[in-house]
């Protein structure tokens, strides 16, 4: 007897192609009350359904981790936009022959800005290569959003060094896929950026802030928040690139303007170096 499981069936799938197929084209769907309700698109995407589709982008992903045996990450922010040092100086070339001065400036700031790609290379393969020794259980796998940039870099050092490796990706207007660097089975896609970010804490055990832009200000204060009021249990959080964030967030202001505490300033470290950013969390832990 096949397991319930087994989903060989293309209808459904093709039911959710045909609706994505719609709502591109900017058509509405018709309704349909002989559907099956776990079948019916239509239904699944009423507003009174949200509270379902929560529960299944929380289930999905959860699952999937589970099967492959994914119980600790390392969860990398950063920005999106930075590019590697290989990429950053074919545009700079491209550019100079192409003697527009704005062109060149803005690439000779990804040659800068590509340094953080390649520290967060390395820093994932700091971590991947420790944990390849490691039994299953002790293994820490690096998680990041997903897309391009830092993300990128951090899903390329894990994978280079043969790990399994995370991308929890977004559904934005501008059409995003996850990096050639995350492993396929654990690459996951996600509408909701609330069920997102409640994932990227359900198993980190370390956060990781390179420069970025506002979804990387947004996730960092989350997880500051959560640890500061005992939401979320302590762990290391480091943001790397200390010129970057001293000059971004005067968190010294907030001790002085009373809004934080003093000892809030214990929560999060700096430093330039990946190799010291895991020795921070390899001294939390006592690895």
């Amino acid at each position: 007897m096949l397991a319930n499981t087994d989903l060989q069936d293309s209808r459904l799938a093709n039911a959710w192609a045909e609706l994505h197929n719609y709502a591109v084209a900017g058509n509405p769907l018709h309704a349909d009350s002989h559907r099956l309700a776990f079948a019916d698109p239509e239904f699944l995407l009423r507003r009174e359904t949200r509270g379902i589709r929560f529960q299944l982008e929380l289930l999905k992903p959860d699952l999937e981790q589970g099967a492959q045996g994914i119980d600790h990450t390392v969860v990398v922010y950063g920005s999106a936009r930075f590019v590697a040092p290989e990429e950053a100086a074919q545009q700079l070339d491209d550019a100079r022959a192409g003697g527009d001065a704005r062109r060149i400036a803005l690439a000779e700031r990804a040659v800068k800005n590509a340094r953080y790609y390649d520290l967060a290379r390395q820093f994932a393969r700091h971590v991947a290569e420790y944990s390849q020794s490691r039994p299953a259980p002790e293994r820490l796998y690096i998680c990041t959003g997903g897309g391009p940039g830092i993300m990128e870099a951090a899903n390329r050092g894990a994978h280079e060094a043969g790990a399994l490796t995370l991308g929890m990706n977004i559904s934005l207007p501008h059409e995003q896929s996850g990096n050639r660097y995350i492993s396929p089975a654990l690459s996951f896609k996600f509408h909701y950026f609330a069920l997102r970010k409640m994932h990227f804490m359900m198993r980190a055990k370390a956060l990781v802030a390179f420069p970025g832009g506002f979804g990387t200000l947004d996730e960092l204060f989350e997880v500051l928040t959560l640890v500061q009021t005992g939401k979320a249990k302590p762990v290391p959080i480091v943001l790397c690139g200390c010129e970057f964030w001293k000059r971004l967030i005067d968190f010294d202001l907030l001790v002085e303007q009373g809004t934080i505490s003093e000892e809030d300033l214990q929560l999060f470290h700096y430093t330039d170096d990946p190799a010291e950013a895991w020795a921070i969390i390899r001294d939390f832990y006592e690895l």
